[in-house]
């Protein structure tokens, strides 16, 4: 028990309500971002463009470095780097990956958009949603530790024809600097997370193409 209550230790700033803003905001930032990104634009201005958009929005800092990722790097993990600097193509897919601090709080979510109509790509945007919103619930439902939740995250990504990324296994927030804790991945976290303390990371790659597909919330 000491060693689960150590890995979901907080800090005296921390609340739920602060959670749940810096949720708020980091969607309100990736939804605008999101607006901005068009076919023509590199990958690089993108980033540029993420700054100026948390900057409008107000952040008290950024705590991890931000990602926008396009076409084939939408297959890179967050510690790879994206292989040169592409330019969004009018069919095509990108994913931005935001972990900002609001009012002390850290936000961390991700998601994938598309361009154009190619359909495999809408469907594997879909997919990873989809596929978050399943894991989510099941930990809601049934209160599972972490290891069980991947191994369902997997399972499901599966029978949906997806090939899910098992190295992505989600991690802590709390207020900032969440990071003291040393708490590890969630997918490694050995008792049923607790609300509003752990990130959820879903990562799934086309079964043939280049391309994949990136989503992540706060659990709860």
């Amino acid at each position: 028990m000491t060693a689960t209550l150590n890995k979901e230790a907080v800090g005296l700033a921390y609340s739920l309500e602060g959670m749940l803003h810096a949720k708020r905001k980091t969607w309100e930032a990736i939804d605008e971002m999101a607006r901005r990104v068009k076919p023509g634009m590199l990958e690089s201005e993108a980033q540029v463009m993420s700054l100026e958009v948390l900057n409008e929005l107000g952040m008290d800092r950024i705590w991890h470095p931000s990602k926008i990722r396009f076409g084939e790097n939408t297959l890179k993990t967050f510690k790879q780097r994206s292989d040169g600097d592409p330019v969004l193509a009018p069919n095509d897919i990108f994913f931005i990956d935001l972990g900002v601090v609001w009012d002390r709080h850290e936000g961390d979510s991700g998601a994938t958009f598309t361009v154009g109509d190619d359909p495999e790509m809408k469907a594997c945007a879909v997919a990873a949603k989809t596929l978050f919103d399943q894991v989510h619930d099941y930990w809601r439902t049934h209160k599972v530790a972490g290891p069980e939740l991947y191994r369902y995250a997997d399972e499901q990504a599966t029978a949906m024809g997806w090939k899910l990324n098992l190295e992505i296994k989600g991690h802590r927030v709390s207020d900032f600097p969440h990071a003291i804790y040393r708490a590890g991945d969630l997918g490694n976290f050995e008792d049923c997370p607790n609300v509003g303390l752990w990130i959820l990371e879903i990562q799934i790659a086309h079964p043939t193409r280049p391309f994949g597909a990136f989503y992540e919330d706060l659990l709860a």
